[in-house]
């Protein structure tokens, strides 16, 4: 079979392995310390592990796959960048808030993403998949610049650092370089995304639910 676009094949299947591993240890964190919000960081990351997987295989191999399986890969891949989001955002809440104020942001999260999910039945454009995960980042940040200097959490800066690095990397998709005929925007793109997800790692074994 042959590989239409192999190092985008390649970068993200190694994003998805590494997204993988380390979701795979925040997720232990969290059984150890016992954080829902560490928790749900690790759900994020496994949801990214998901979409660099299934995204890998549909640049990889849309041309010699069925129309059908194509558009089961990209919808795998656009409602795991939704879930990700989704998971990001709540992790934030559960380290912000409590009580009746949580449930009531952690309801306005779902109904973003139920939103979300039903648009994307329709659409397959990806700009609609930035349209929902960059408001959700850019409300992380928020929440990490708040924990930052108003409580002095120890994982804020780490996550401000990892969203600002994934930031970069978004920029430089969208630039459509081509630096070589094997080596492009999208490639640069994964490989920084995995320095982004280090730093969220480092912050997100450090959450504390409030």
């Amino acid at each position: 079979m042959t590989v239409s676009e192999p190092m985008t094949l390649a970068t993200d299947y190694l994003l998805a392995l590494v997204v993988c591993y380390l979701g795979a240890r925040l997720y232990k964190a969290s059984r150890t310390d016992e954080q829902v919000a560490v928790r749900l960081w690790s759900l994020a990351f496994f949801a990214s592990a998901l979409a660099a997987a299934s995204g890998g295989t549909f640049h990889g191999f849309a041309l010699q796959l069925a129309p059908l399986v194509n558009l089961v890969l990209w919808k795998t891949t656009v409602y795991a960048v939704g879930l990700a989001s989704l998971f990001l955002l709540c992790a934030g809440l559960f380290s912000l808030v409590s009580g009746r104020l949580l449930d009531w942001l952690l309801f306005a999260c779902f109904g973003k993403f139920m939103i979300y999910a039903f648009w994307m039945t329709g659409h397959d454009d990806f700009k609609y998949v930035i349209y929902d995960y960059a408001p959700a980042m850019v409300l992380v940040l928020g929440i990490e610049l708040y924990k930052l200097f108003g409580r002095r959490s120890p994982g804020a800066g780490w996550i401000i650092g990892g969203i600002l690095v994934s930031f970069a990397a978004a920029g430089i998709q969208m630039s459509g370089l081509v630096f070589h005929r094997h080596f492009n925007h999208n490639d640069l793109y994964h490989l920084v995304q995995i320095g982004a997800f280090y730093l969220l790692y480092r912050g997100g074994v450090l959450l504390r639910d409030r």
